[in-house]
């Protein structure tokens, strides 16, 4: 790339970042968050714990807001500077470039996140997997996706709690529900509500023949408690059992895992992972409310699905996105029409780029 070619591309990167810049206010959120942090110096404040922690989450998530645009900014800075040596035949290419693919990977996912206008976007994201029918070979799939998530997790800097793991037979797992916590967590995971498809050489067949495995992926929002759902004691079913887990999986093993189905609408939350029963009773009917809120907004809205994608079978023809690894190697999202070739890339949790195009294709179609 000559001289001529980078300054086009820098100009270019500097524009879009500055027309995303745009669109947002920094002095009022900056003003937004001194209001908050005012009321964090009130004697009382830690006295209602609830109404606290609502607005240090605030704080936080304007903190972060403010330190991604001046991050935007100070990288607009540098292609600036950058360019005036470049005029002077300096050999800053190779900086220059590094620094136009980081304000680009930069601006574009904030653009992304000021689509996350939901009223829950704000929100923790609970996941919960199950695999399709198959068997060993649908369970390690399911495992597959739990091991990616939590890859992603550790990229996008979420803090993961387990909540309920039960291991396959042979391999795999029957079914698991983690939570993921961090800034608009279930409004970037929600992309990912939906069946997933794997094709492969199994390698659980002697034979080496290509199988196809499914795997369902739930997301809710964990709702503030403020929200009020109705749920009747006479409705629920509880029952409490040993728990137990997969080597490495920091689960109890004491009689404390909790079951409880909800039995007009036959919805089911099992909670393992807290150290006492009252506890996981507590997390379970936590988790059981978001689940019974999403089935209202669902028929509020004549059963098209906001959240959750929970009238689609998990088998072929219903699945969001497949995962191809053999004969050819592809991931490929059918809502968006967004693919990929990098299969292992995306298995090690960098689905950035799936979510980003599931925003912004949803974002146009509204």
């Amino acid at each position: 790339m000559n001289n001529t070619e980078l300054k086009t591309k820098a100009e270019e990167a500097v524009q879009h970042a500055s027309s995303v810049l745009e669109m947002v206010d920094k002095s009022s959120l900056k003003n937004e968050e001194k209001e908050l942090e005012k009321r964090t110096y009130d004697s009382s404040f830690w006295d209602d714990h609830k109404k606290a922690s609502k607005v240090t989450k605030g704080i936080k998530r304007l903190k972060n807001r403010i330190q991604i645009i001046e991050m935007i900014e100070k990288n607009i800075e540098d292609i600036t500077i950058y360019l005036e040596f470049l005029e002077m035949e300096e050999d800053v290419e190779t900086e220059l470039l590094e620094k136009i693919d980081s304000l680009t990977l930069r601006s574009d996912k904030f653009e992304t996140s000021l689509l996350l206008n939901g009223p829950h976007d704000s929100a923790n994201a609970i996941m919960e997997i199950h695999p399709g029918a198959g068997g060993t070979e649908s369970q390690d799939w399911a495992d597959m996706l739990y091991r990616m998530y939590r890859r992603h997790a550790e990229q996008s800097q979420y803090e993961f709690e387990l909540i309920d793991y039960l291991p396959g037979d042979e391999a795999g797992l029957k079914r698991v529900s983690f939570m993921l916590s961090g800034v608009n967590a279930y409004g970037y995971l929600k992309a990912e509500d939906g069946v997933h498809r794997l094709v492969r050489i199994s390698p659980f067949d002697s034979g080496g023949r290509r199988h196809t495995s499914f795997a369902s992926v739930s997301v809710i929002p964990e709702l503030d408690d403020d929200i009020d759902v109705d749920i009747l004691e006479k409705d629920l079913k509880i029952d409490t059992y040993r728990s137990s887990g997969a080597g490495g999986q920091s689960v109890n093993t004491t009689d404390s895992a909790v079951r409880i189905t909800h039995l007009p609408t036959k919805t089911v939350v099992t909670v393992q992972n807290e150290r006492s029963q009252i506890q996981n009773r507590e997390k379970a009917m936590q988790i059981l409310r978001a689940k019974l809120y999403i089935i209202e907004q669902e028929k509020q809205k004549e059963a098209i699905s906001q959240f959750k994608n929970s009238d689609q079978a998990n088998a072929f023809g219903s699945q969001i996105r497949s995962y191809v690894m053999h004969p050819y190697a592809m991931v490929k999202d059918h809502r968006t029409s967004f693919e990929t070739g990098n299969v292992n890339k995306v298995m090690d949790g960098d689905i950035d780029l799936f979510i980003d195009a599931y925003l912004k294709f949803f974002a146009k179609e509204e």
